[in-house]
């Protein structure tokens, strides 16, 4: 359904949701999280994305629910658009969210467009005198890989990890590449030539060059934007979980909660004494389906 509002002239359904900065979404949960007696609130928008009784129920418990069903939406659905955003605030009769917020959300898909835009064009218009051929940006970013782009390496799994955890990042290449398995692992640190864009090559690692991605989860992980970035980036490419490219891997307690977009994921969970024998090898065999 084409979403067209006031004298708009985007196209509100080809843009994702993650086009909405942070200003629009605040101002969206100042809206919908308090309880209205008339008006619709968060748990009528939550119900409007599929989110079932007792995930709602599961999102009371946080500060900002309104915040965190945005998040999760845009990272379980291939429905998650800013059009189809307006769609259901407009089904749940919260016109007025519409109206107040209009402004910025129009300028925050102006913005993503924009930048959308650019990226499509070519960074540096090649020189016509140099005799010297040119590697394209995406070949010769790994340790292993062919610099003319025919043989690009390739891997079973990106690991999705914070520094603090690289000790266990070592037993992980230690049990999985180093005995029968013979997986091969793509270890940021380890694998990826330094000089490149981080978040672009990451995006290019996870998408095209690995199978699945395992993510390290800990205390640590939450602080990281890099983990926080690479975990959204893979759960957009397969939402709700149906390729089984995403493996979230518990190594060591935790004192914070385990995140929320990740707990419909199963886990893989090294801190269970009942299950640590079986631990690698469910892992490997995960790893190794096609």
């Amino acid at each position: 359904m084409a979403v067209s509002y006031c004298s708009s002239t985007i196209d509100f359904d080809s843009i994702p949701l993650t086009a909405l900065n942070f200003t629009v979404r605040k101002k969206l949960a100042l809206y919908l999280n308090p309880k209205h007696v008339s008006a619709a609130d968060w748990t009528a928008l939550a119900e409007a994305m599929g989110f079932e009784y007792l995930e709602i129920k599961n999102y009371e418990q946080y500060q900002n629910p309104t915040k965190m069903i945005l998040e999760n939406w845009q990272g379980t659905s291939t429905q998650a658009t800013v059009g189809k955003l307006l769609e259901m605030l407009t089904a749940v009769e919260r016109v007025d969210v519409i109206s107040d917020l209009q402004g910025l959300i129009e300028e925050d898909c102006r913005k993503y467009l924009k930048k959308k835009q650019l990226q499509e064009q070519p960074v540096q218009v090649p020189e016509v005198d140099s005799c010297v051929p040119k590697t394209l940006e995406m070949n010769g970013i790994t340790i292993n890989d062919d610099p003319s782009g025919h043989m690009p390496e390739l891997f079973d799994a990106f690991i999705c990890y914070c520094h603090r955890d690289i000790d266990f990042v070592h037993e992980m290449i230690r049990q999985l590449e180093q005995t029968e398995c013979k997986l091969k692992l793509c270890v940021f640190d380890r694998d990826v030539l330094p000089g490149t864009c981080v978040w672009s090559i990451t995006s290019e690692l996870i998408e095209k060059r690995c199978k699945r991605m395992v993510v390290i989860i800990s205390d640590d992980y939450l602080d990281s934007d890099a983990c926080d970035f690479q975990t959204k980036f893979a759960l957009s490419l397969c939402p709700g979980a149906r390729s089984k490219r995403l493996i979230p891997v518990k190594y060591k307690p935790m004192k914070k909660k385990f995140p929320s977009i990740l707990r419909f994921l199963t886990l893989c969970d090294y801190t269970n004494p009942c299950t640590t024998s079986w631990f690698w090898g469910r892992l490997a065999k995960a790893l190794s389906l096609p």
